[in-house]
């Protein structure tokens, strides 16, 4: 009996276009219901078909690409509905990272918190000379951020689920970004959110993270929706189904 080793060349460059694809769904250069033309990417990245397929298939499998019998592989679409639904499973899954780390949390945890913070503010977001040109250093800086947030609550899978939601989030964020949606609060909502937690003030923390990821959601909306006005049932956070944040409107001008 043979084993089927794989080439770790192949595994390499199906790697390496995996994550420059990645990327550029989840920030927009590949925007919603694109087309993917396996032979046009594998000219654009100089790799074969073995690589790409295998690419294309970890993305399918994350949900940023859809694969049709007969259309091939395009970029997945985005809609009202589904925006909704992440915001509502982002909240309560980031909830219960949040309380759990700020409750189990060590003295370790609430430095990376602090310093993730610092590091994201000092990082420009966006690069020289640009007023829209994103930083790629500060997104990195932003998820790091996010993700220490929740990284004391003990559960790997808790915190791989916030990550991969925040992904999914990010994709909808960068397109109302192209559209020119830009948020202006983001910096002092960042910071109330880390000194709340610091403080081990959960039931502070939580709201305003929830606050937080409703605000930009509201704006996303609008994008979605094409400048709709949106209607929606505010989330509710903890076990009672209260809400522990108070919504508020904002405006696109």
């Amino acid at each position: 009996m043979s084993l089927d080793i794989p080439d770790p060349q192949k595994i390499t460059l199906a790697s390496a276009v995996y994550e420059q694809l990645r990327d550029d769904i989840i920030t927009g250069s590949q925007p919603p219901t694109h087309k993917l033309h396996i032979r046009n990417l594998c000219e654009r990245f100089s790799v074969g078909l073995s690589p790409m397929r295998e690419a294309l298939s970890r993305l399918s499998s994350e949900g940023l690409i859809k694969q049709t019998d007969r259309r091939g592989f395009s970029v997945a679409p985005v809609s009202l509905p589904e925006l909704l639904d992440l915001t509502r499973a982002r909240c309560w899954i980031n909830e219960i990272g949040l309380r759990e780390s700020i409750a189990r949390g060590d003295d370790a945890w609430e430095e990376k918190l602090v310093l993730s913070f610092y590091r994201m503010q000092r990082t420009p977001r966006v690069v020289a000379d640009s007023a829209t040109d994103r930083n790629p250093e500060w997104e990195k800086a932003h998820r790091q951020f996010h993700l220490s947030l929740v990284s004391g609550c003990g559960s790997d899978w808790i915190v791989g689920i916030c990550d991969k939601l925040f992904d999914a989030s990010e994709r909808y964020r960068h397109w109302a970004r192209r559209a020119g949606v830009v948020r202006s609060t983001a910096e002092e909502e960042h910071r109330a959110i880390m000194e709340a937690a610091a403080k081990r003030d959960s039931v502070s923390a939580i709201a305003l993270l929830t606050a937080h990821f409703q605000r930009t959601a509201e704006l996303v909306e609008r994008v979605v929706a094409g400048e709709a006005k949106p209607t929606r049932k505010k989330i509710a956070t903890g076990s009672s189904g209260r809400s522990e944040a108070r919504r508020k409107k904002q405006r696109v001008k």
